[in-house]
Formats: C-alpha cells, structure tokens, sequence
C-alpha cells in the first residue's frame, strides 16, 4: 500500500471513530478502519481488564467463524496465554519503551515478532483458517489499555515489517478516538446526572418519560411513575447546616436507588430540591406501589428527616387516557402533594380513591383548582 494509501486510510479510520454515537459504535468503527486500512479479513478490538486478568473483545468484524460474535457477551483470554502481552505491559511500557505491533503467522515466528512468543495465537489462526495476524497494542491515557488484532486467511500474503509499523500507528489513532468517545461519554453523562446524589436528573427523566408513553401509546406498556418530596430537609438545612443537608439528601437517593432496584429497569431521579421521582417502564403498578410503599418505610428510618411525601401515578390504574408524559407527571405530582397535606405515611396513587378521586379530577378538568395546580407544576418544575 502506498504511503497517499495509507494515509487516507489513517484519516478515515479518524473520521468513522469521530462520527460514532457512544462505545459500541466506536469500538465498531476502530476494528473495521484497521481491517481495511491493513487488508486484513477479520479485526477484533480487545480491553485488558486488569482486575481479572485478562483481555476481553469488545467486537469483531469481517470474515467470522464459528462462535464468533460482532459484540461477544464472554469472549475473554487470561493474560497469561499471551506471554508477549505480559512482557510490553510489564516491562516494555514501564520502561519507557514504545508499544510497537508485531506479527504472528499460522507457520510460525515472522516479522517483527517479538521474544516471548507463544503459540497461543498459532493455535487460533490455524483453528480458524487464518494466515496470519498483526497485533498492536494500544495505550490510553499512558496506560496499557487493549489491543488491535488485524488477520488475513490462508493464501493470502503474510504480513510484513512495514504492516507491523503501520498498525502501530493505527493503534495510536484508535487510541485518540477512544479518548474522544470517553470524553463525550462523560460529557453526556454529566448532562443527565445530578451531581450531588449521582442519581439521573430532571432532563434524563424528561427524555426517558417521553419515550415511555409513546412506548404505552405504541403497544400500551405500563409506565408508572413515583414523585416524591423529603420532608424536613428545610428544618435540618437551617438547624444543622446546608452540608448536613446535603448529606441527607445523598442518604435518602441512595435509599431511592435501593427501592427502584425492585423494579426492573427503573430509572431513580432527583428533580431537584428535596424532589425525587422513579420511573419504571412494565412493571405492574401494584410492584410500583410496592416499592413505594417501602421507599416510605425506609425513609421515615433515616436519621434527621421527617419521612417523604410519596405520589404515585400509573397507566394501569384508572386515571384516563394518558397522551403525554406531562400529564402522568401532574398526576403524580398532585398525588404527591395530597401525601403531604395529608401527612400520609404511605403512598397516595391517583385513581384509587374511586371515580371522585381529586387527583385524578385535578388533571381532567379545567376548574380553577386545576388551573392553579398547572400554575405550580410550571413554577417548580420548570427546566
């Protein structure tokens, strides 16, 4: 391959990475830019985990065999088979050395292979009806973080010296698009996390409950949703201090966080304040009420507050037609406030009061009550 050849193949290997949408997508890009850019008929893209030892693929592209999967749930090798990746990451990286590629054939030792060599990757090509390989590991933030594998099956050309060099330098570039994914990650992660709980915020909730009710409108899943206020938290703010506080509301998420794991796949959030909510997409609502009836439990438990004012509303309960997320929310939230002007121990739901519930005639009707409940709900919930 020519050097213009090359080059063009190092940008668009750049620019698949730079165009994907989360790891997955990068992973993907990373693998198929190396196996097009060397040749080969096959890339994996591989992490070394270091707290079990070994190097686990992330995908693999091309020319699959049997077993081989494009996203492997376990497809994983001890380290130690690979005693050619415990000598770079242990002694050549820690020196100072550069993580140089090498290659390995179904025959035997070619160029650039290094001492150490096992016959581990031997064992696999000819398994797989593979020629040869080229092997690059990659480093991350100054740190061994995987490796990029690019084969070639029987007959065609063995990989060379100057193959070995050039996936050194693809291995630099998929390095610097996985930098760049993982710093978008964090970046959109930052954007739907409350920072003091680590909970999801209000926008995540927004987003996630907006497709739960086209989800309902669509094939009419149960979506259930629980808005919560901590009570006290004013009182322990001024008395105590706003870090006792703090630390209240950490408490109360991680309690929060402990009840929606008894639903599958809920999503535990802090709105903001002393607010909190859960969503969960399936469950029945008797298992939400469930839970909320144990998030209300657990909180009249935890030290300094005064327990939680809990709302629940549910598709599955009689509410009416739910068209909107904004609506199941004002269900919800009003369900929430009845718990408080009540002093209610346990969870009020909307529609299960009967056919004069106020709850549920608060978000039907167009009364003077109702409008100035829409007047609240935008003042405290407000983006």
């Amino acid at each position: 391959m020519g050097e213009d050849r090359r080059l063009v193949a190092v940008v668009a290997l750049a620019q698949g990475m730079a165009a994907a949408h989360g790891s997955r997508e990068a992973w993907r890009a990373a693998a198929a830019g190396a196996c097009r850019a060397l040749g080969g008929s096959f890339a994996a893209l591989s992490v070394w985990e270091r707290e079990l030892g070994r190097l686990r693929v992330l995908v693999n592209v091309g020319e699959l065999t049997e077993g081989e999967e494009e996203f492997p749930e376990d497809e994983a090798y001890p380290v130690h088979q690979f005693a050619e990746i415990t000598e770079f990451l242990h002694e050549q990286w820690a020196g100072g050395g550069e993580p140089d590629a090498w290659v390995e054939t179904a025959e035997g030792p070619a160029a650039g292979r290094r001492p150490g060599y096992c016959h581990q990757r031997v064992a696999a090509l000819r398994r797989r009806g593979r020629g040869c390989c080229v092997v690059a590991p990659i480093v991350l933030h100054g740190r061994a973080w995987g490796e990029l594998y690019v084969a070639r099956p029987v007959g065609e050309p063995v990989f060379e010296r100057a193959d070995a060099d050039f996936a050194t330098v693809l291995a630099a570039v998929v390095a610097a698009g996985l930098a760049q994914t993982e710093r978008l990650e964090e970046a959109r992660r930052l954007a739907y996390t409350d920072a003091l709980t680590g909970l999801a915020n209000r926008r995540a909730v927004d987003v996630r409950l907006e497709r739960a009710i086209e989800r309902h409108r669509r094939d009419g899943a149960v979506v259930s949703l629980v808005v919560c206020d901590l009570n006290g938290l004013k009182r322990v703010n001024d008395t105590h201090g706003h870090a006792v506080g703090d630390r209240l509301l950490e408490r109360f998420g991680s309690v929060l966080s402990l009840c929606g794991a008894m639903l599958p796949g809920a999503l535990a959030a802090r709105l903001g304040g002393d607010e909190f909510c859960l969503l969960a997409v399936g469950p029945p609502a008797d298992q939400v009420v469930k839970a909320a009836e144990e998030l209300c439990r657990r909180a009249a438990e935890l030290e300094l507050g005064d327990g939680v004012a809990c709302g629940v509303a549910s598709t599955e309960d009689p509410i009416g037609p739910v068209r909107s997320a904004r609506r199941l929310f004002r269900l919800a939230d009003a369900a929430q406030y009845r718990a408080k002007a009540e002093r209610a121990a346990r969870p009020v739901v909307a529609g299960r009061a009967g056919p004069d519930d106020p709850v549920v005639r608060l978000a039907d009707e167009p009364s003077q009550e109702a409008d100035g409940e829409r007047r609240r709900f935008r003042g405290r919930h407000a983006p």
